[in-house]
């Protein structure tokens, strides 16, 4: 496999430049004429950290790289644009490889109305991928950051939570089959199938992370004063927000909404459901402060966009840090998440 016959290959199945974009792929730069506000975050994937071939499709690896990388565009409520990839190539990986990657980073583009115009490609030891984003508003004002929670908003979160925490324990433990039968429940068909499709939803919460995009933009028009992504759990991100924020989040742990399967897949492995929904990332949910009165626009805004809840979880109050409560014997957790270097 040579350097350019790759990259050709690559060009040759990019969309052509439209919209913002003057220039694509195939020169030192691309060329992009923005209106108003930009908002540009960069993220990585690396084999054996947050992904292993063989438990996923390299369609799948790709398609989970910009989809994450795209999640920070939805907690601060921009509409994406464009992307651009690093890919390092082990030597494993053949050029018909990387193209399988690049159709899945193409399909999680098309999807989500982003235009990939450039990158990078290198050797490298392991398979990674890092992607930069860029994601536009109409002003400054309307991103979010995670700096404006004030006492007396909301706290809130989209959709569900544990699902990916859940997904990767039963992918650690698929030829497990004590584990498999320690989930226990009824026997019955029907009990049998609706844990199957739960199981293969939690899975594809790991493997397929979705950014909440259209509900971000949604929060930030119904007055969201501070949003951040879950990508390292609730408890680890809840602790950036209120730092940035300069406040204290209050979170009733009984009030989370737990993924469907969740808690048959943590009591089997050993683990406190809540305490997995709250530490073990990769959710890609949306946390987020709201004035009080704002609640039910918002609710209805988020369900009409995404087809998704939007739950009530806590409340932000005067002071510092985060408390996790659990009733109704006051129990707390303590608010924790991934590290990336720990």
């Amino acid at each position: 496999m040579g350097e350019f016959e790759l990259l050709q290959r690559v060009r040759e199945r990019l969309p052509p430049p439209d919209g913002r974009i003057l220039l694509g792929s195939g020169d030192d730069a691309a060329i992009a004429v923005p209106e108003g506000a930009t908002a540009t975050s960069v993220d990585a994937l690396v084999e054996g950290i947050h992904f292993r071939r063989g438990e996923a499709s390299l369609a799948q690896i790709g398609r989970k790289a910009l989809g994450v990388a795209l999640s920070d565009l939805a907690a601060m409520g921009a509409q994406p644009g464009e992307a651009y990839v690093v890919l390092g190539v082990p030597p494993d990986l053949d050029e018909d490889g990387c193209i399988e990657l690049l159709d899945g980073l193409l399909g999680e583009a098309e999807a989500t109305d982003t235009s990939l115009v450039g990158g990078d490609v290198t050797r490298a030891t392991e398979l990674f991928l890092a992607v930069t984003v860029v994601g536009h508003a109409a002003a400054p004002e309307r991103l979010i950051k995670r700096s404006g929670a004030q006492p007396g908003d909301v706290l809130v979160v989209t959709g569900e939570l544990g699902g990916a925490a859940a997904g990767l324990l039963l992918l650690d433990k698929l030829r497990d089959f004590a584990f498999i039968r320690d989930m226990g429940g009824s026997t019955s068909k029907s009990a049998l199938d609706r844990r199957e499709g739960e199981r293969v939803g939690l899975v594809a919460r790991q493997l397929e992370p979705r950014p909440r995009l259209a509900a971000g933009r949604a929060l930030a028009g119904a007055g969201a004063t501070a949003m951040i992504d879950l990508s390292d759990g609730l408890g680890g991100d809840a602790n950036h927000l209120a730092a940035a924020s300069g406040v204290e989040l209050r979170i009733d742990g009984d009030a989370l909404p737990l993924a469907a399967g969740l808690a048959e897949v943590a009591t089997a492995a050993g683990r406190d459901p809540i305490e997995l929904a709250v530490s073990g990332g990769e959710d890609y949910e949306l946390l987020v402060a709201l004035p009080t009165e704002r609640l039910e626009e918002a609710r209805r805004a988020v369900s009409e966009s995404e087809g998704i809840a939007l739950t009530r979880i806590g409340e932000v109050a005067a002071g510092d840090g985060v408390e996790i409560r659990l009733q109704p014997d006051g129990r707390r957790l303590e608010p924790e998440g991934f590290d990336q270097l720990g």
